[in-house]
């Protein structure tokens, strides 16, 4: 058995978005049960690679020749120039397609296709992190057997206390602030019940991509919701812990997601969700703990919220679901177990 493996991320590795938080949590869990993992941050641009992380890329190839390598997929792309020295034992960590990210031109899309194709053909394995991803990737023509699925863990939590009675219905939304993440259409539902009672918190990074998050805050206002959605920016483990427990909704509405880690987190705090139905997200979200529907869809999305805002019985029912899923969440312990026998396997 290989219990060494060098672990390749774009940029830095305590970002706080769901990819980074599952490489941090799986590199500790593989720390946790003896393996020496040595992380590779490179420096750059990053899903579609500038010279600098290209020219980094280049230099971690030279640099772990022959050794047992992962490569996260979303610094895939830095390597397509060094695609001929790519050889041996390395394997892929695919949190979705890159040529998925939603507002690509279609020209984009199929160049982004073409050079993640090329490179994920030549992984020794291929992991993802869930069966939706696992499908997404048939149409880049790589033999199942070379997929596997390790779903994100998730850490043990008390059910969600809510806002209380005296307040305003606590509406949570957790994302970085980019156009998968579906914010304008969340927006554009909740104007429409201006008139019952809530209050959304929206946490999420600007730093991907700052002008779309621009965006949201001018369209904030001009819908008049300045005095009802709080732009939060990223938060720290225990400011979001914190507002995970005073939410009584969560509600994610994204035109794709790979998991969606942020609807398990929802779940093993018992709340209630709405989301939608893209990408991996109904496996993500049992039918018995939330209401999903069609992505980009503000009227659906709007009915689905208004349901549990004015009828507290649906409401209730949802959250029992999501109290029942709650206990079958799978632990990061679990997972990183599952990731060790993968990487086990890649290397002989």
């Amino acid at each position: 058995m290989s219990d060494r493996v060098h672990w390749i991320v774009p940029g830095q590795l305590d970002q706080r978005t769901g990819g980074y938080i599952y490489d941090r949590r799986i590199i500790d869990g593989l720390r946790a049960q003896g393996w020496s993992v040595e992380v590779h941050e490179l420096a750059g641009c990053f899903p579609q690679p500038d010279r600098t992380a290209i020219e980094a890329a280049g230099h971690v190839v030279e640099q772990t020749r022959g050794e047992h390598v992962l490569i996260d997929g979303l610094a895939l792309l830095a390597f397509a120039d060094h695609m001929e020295k790519l050889t041996g034992r390395w394997v892929g960590l695919i949190h979705h397609p890159l040529s998925m990210e939603t507002g690509l031109s279609s020209d984009t899309m199929a160049h982004l296709a073409t050079l993640e194709g090329a490179l994920m053909h030549r992984a020794s394995h291929l992991i993802v992190t869930s069966p939706g991803t696992r499908r997404d990737l048939a149409k880049f023509d790589i033999d199942p057997a070379r997929v596997s699925v390790v779903l994100p863990g998730v850490d043990r939590a008390a059910p969600a206390r809510g806002a209380g009675e005296d307040h305003p219905l606590a509406l949570l939304t957790v994302g970085s602030l980019t156009r998968r993440k579906g914010h304008l259409t969340l927006l554009a539902a909740l104007v429409k019940l201006r008139d019952h009672d809530w209050h959304l918190n929206l946490v999420g990074s600007a730093a991907w991509d700052p002008d779309h998050a621009a965006e949201i805050g001018r369209t904030i206002v001009d819908l008049g919701l300045g005095d009802r959605v709080s732009l939060l920016g990223e938060q720290n483990e225990a400011g979001l812990s914190r507002l995970y427990d005073e939410a009584d909704l969560f509600i994610l509405a994204s035109h794709h997601e790979g998991y969606g880690m942020v609807l398990s987190e929802a779940l093993a705090r018992a709340l209630p969700i709405v989301s939608t139905t893209a990408g991996a997200i109904p496996e993500t979200v049992p039918k018995a703990a939330g209401l999903l529907v069609p992505p980009g869809d503000p009227d659906a999305l709007a009915q689905a919220i208004h349901s549990l805002i004015t009828d507290p019985e649906h409401y209730r029912r949802l959250a029992d679901g999501a109290a029942k899923a709650r206990v079958r969440l799978q632990s990061w312990q679990e997972s990183a177990g599952q990731f060790a026998s993968l990487l086990e396997r890649a290397a002989n």
